[in-house]
């Protein structure tokens, strides 16, 4: 028997989550210190290679301007929203949809189409990316829901994640790992070899070697739920945090029956989960202890949506992060690339991409 389980008989099992100290210390980032680049309906999926930086929002796949100005340039629309991208070394583009397809554009195998059949059907592309210009890594976030049904497979407490490699050129799918809890970033060739993945509803990172087999914990009890990963100039790498983990929530989850009656009977939008953005309806939980007083909203108070971006070193330990706090603006942070010069981020809850001020 774990120490924890013991200690738990002695504190009666009391909710807790990490606290953000250290280089996870709040601050105000991403709200005073990060520039809008661009104002977009719920941005999403951003990737940089060859000197351009694309992203998603809705069905629509764009490129972001370069220095100096002018619009977004539209790329591409499909029949499903975009759920996933990444850019190879030789300019080509993998697209995930909402529907389970992933599409290639660009480059030798231009027009290919992995169906969710080659995963054994599949279908909840969360996170992509090239381990080189034939290989591409593919998180199926669970085998029960859609991407956009995230919070269904939270509250569900699923963990039927997988990661796959493909063989591009052969255009076969083998199997790395399984039994994941929402895989929703990947890092190939990460620091210390192998493959990193950011297991979302277990709060962690974890590695795979690149011939698959068991997980190993790299980063462990986050205050937030993991989503993408990107790497850094000098090593290192990005991780977003989509959404903050409170007391309340972790107590809803550990109540099987009051969370089921809830998913049944109360409109999803209200339901006791974490949320990409939130204060815009009087219905949405979590208020009182958000109430401004003496007309300012406490940043501490607690919250279904935050921002924050952590930056980490070589070894996968946080040395920065970036923070848009529960009285910001900035919620909901998807995707991050450094590209072109720049750092920027997706504030899916804020409608925005932004740029970073700081390469801290």
């Amino acid at each position: 028997m774990r120490l924890d389980s013991l200690l738990d008989y002695f504190r009666g099992q009391a909710v807790t989550i990490p606290p953000m100290d250290g280089a996870l210390r709040p601050n105000t980032a991403l709200d005073d210190g990060a520039a809008e680049l661009l104002a977009a309906a719920a941005p999403d999926n951003l990737a940089a290679a060859g000197g351009q930086v694309l992203y998603s929002t809705g069905n629509d796949l764009l490129r972001l301007p370069a220095h100096g100005g002018g619009g977004p340039v539209a790329v591409a629309r499909f029949d499903a929203p975009v759920s996933a991208l990444a850019c190879s070394p030789d300019g080509a583009i993998a697209v995930g949809l909402d529907d389970g397809r992933i599409l290639l554009k660009g480059g030798a195998l231009d027009g290919q189409v992995l169906a969710p059949v080659a995963f054994g059907g599949l279908a909840c592309p969360t996170a992509l990316a090239f381990a080189d210009a034939g290989t591409l890594l593919v998180c199926q976030g669970s085998s029960t829901h859609r991407p956009s049904d995230w919070v269904v497979d939270l509250m569900g407490k699923n963990a039927s994640g997988s990661v796959w490699r493909v063989d591009l050129a052969a255009g076969r799918a083998s199997k790395l790992a399984g039994d994941l809890a929402f895989p929703y970033g990947v890092l190939a060739n990460a620091p210390g070899g192998g493959i990193v993945v950011a297991e979302s509803w277990r709060h962690r990172l974890v590695r795979i070697g690149a011939a698959g087999g068991a997980t190993e914990p790299v980063l462990t009890k986050l205050p937030g739920y993991p989503a993408r990963l990107a790497p850094t100039a000098d090593g290192g790498a990005w991780l977003c945090l989509f959404a903050p983990r409170n007391r309340l929530i972790e107590f809803v989850l550990e109540e099987d029956a009051y969370r089921a009656d809830m998913m049944r009977e109360v409109e999803r939008a209200h339901w006791i989960a974490p949320a990409l953005a939130s204060g815009a309806q009087f219905l949405e939980p979590l208020q009182c202890g958000g109430v401004k007083t003496m007309g300012i909203h406490k940043p501490w108070s607690p919250s279904r949506s935050y921002g924050l971006v952590v930056r980490l070193d070589r070894n996968l330990r946080p040395v920065a992060s970036f923070h848009s706090r529960a009285n910001g603006r900035r919620h909901g942070i998807t995707s991050v690339a450094e590209g072109d010069g720049r750092v920027l981020v997706t504030s899916k809850g804020g409608n925005a991409i932004l740029s970073l001020a700081v390469l801290a």
